[in-house]
């Protein structure tokens, strides 16, 4: 239910995402963004640091950099694709996940949970079609395609490298920030001038950064760290996979958009996965 709810926060991120870089660069929202996250969780680390835990904090560190990485690709992706085309490239890592797992982790994927990520995947694509035959791709959807390969990595290795360790999910969620906004600052300053790198003034920005920060980031990825090393990593990707469909529901309801039949018919296929897994007791 937690990993549903971080698919709808998700969902509403998109557009959000592109409204708050019309006041900044794409690197400079993704360290503002991770920084206020990594700053956010910083006393609850120190504390359960001081208490004896998080021995293991290093294993925190490659799935960090694989996470700037993912935010690097998606980012600058969205910012240069259409939203629907974001949606469904980035909705492949569902079935990816469900390839690296086995391939990462050595463990065996029921057939059932294969053929609902099959099933997620199609409803994505036409709950995304936009009318057109084909899928043309540019440069914005590359970077998306990438994104979502690693977030497959990701969270297969996540769950690889945290289980069984002495790491709390909070130290987990901060170190992955950090590195996510040190990562972006660096290339900031490398990519322009120094006193060019300015905060936007907009009370706007500011009010989609607090809802990104709070909702979209701590929350999710929290949560997403929580869920992988509580059932498997394609689980755990086909049930945030869901985000497009959250993402239309949001479109309608917020932006006064409609759905065609098409696109309805995928949102049922998505739903239906999404409940059939939830309620599914094996992992």
């Amino acid at each position: 239910m937690l990993l549903l709810l971080v698919a709808i926060f998700w969902g509403t991120s998109y557009g959000l995402t592109k409204e708050a870089l019309i006041f900044t660069s794409v690197l400079l929202f993704i360290a503002v963004r991770f920084s206020l996250t990594g700053l956010c969780m910083a006393p609850i680390v120190f504390k359960e640091y001081r208490e004896g835990k998080n021995k293991d904090w290093k294993v925190a560190i490659p799935s960090g950099i694989i996470l700037s990485t993912i935010f690097l690709c998606e980012v600058y992706g969205v910012s240069q694709t259409s939203a629907s085309n974001a949606a469904f490239l980035i909705s492949l890592s569902v079935i990816l996940t469900a390839f690296f797992e086995p391939l990462i982790n050595r463990t065996k994927i029921p057939s059932s949970l294969l053929l609902l990520a099959v099933t997620s995947i199609v409803g994505v694509y036409c709950l995304t079609n936009s009318g057109q035959s084909t899928l043309s791709l540019n440069t914005g959807d590359y970077f998306i395609l990438s994104a979502a390969v690693l977030r497959a990595v990701m969270v297969t290795v996540t769950k690889r490298l945290s289980e069984g360790k002495d790491i709390t999910t909070s130290t987990l969620t901060a170190i992955q920030a950090f590195i996510v906004a040190v990562s972006a600052l660096i290339l900031c300053f490398i990519t322009q001038p120094f006193e060019a790198v300015t905060l936007p003034a907009s009370s706007h920005f500011w009010l989609i950064m607090v809802y990104l920060v709070l909702c979209c980031t701590l929350f999710a990825f929290y949560i997403q760290n929580y869920a992988i090393r509580k059932i498997s990593p394609t689980k755990v990707s086909l049930l945030m996979g869901s985000e497009p469909l959250f993402g239309a529901l949001f479109a309608v309801v917020w932006l006064n958009e409609s759905l065609t039949l098409l696109q309805m018919f995928g949102g049922a296929l998505i739903l239906t996965s999404v409940l059939i897994t939830s309620v599914k007791v094996s992992k």
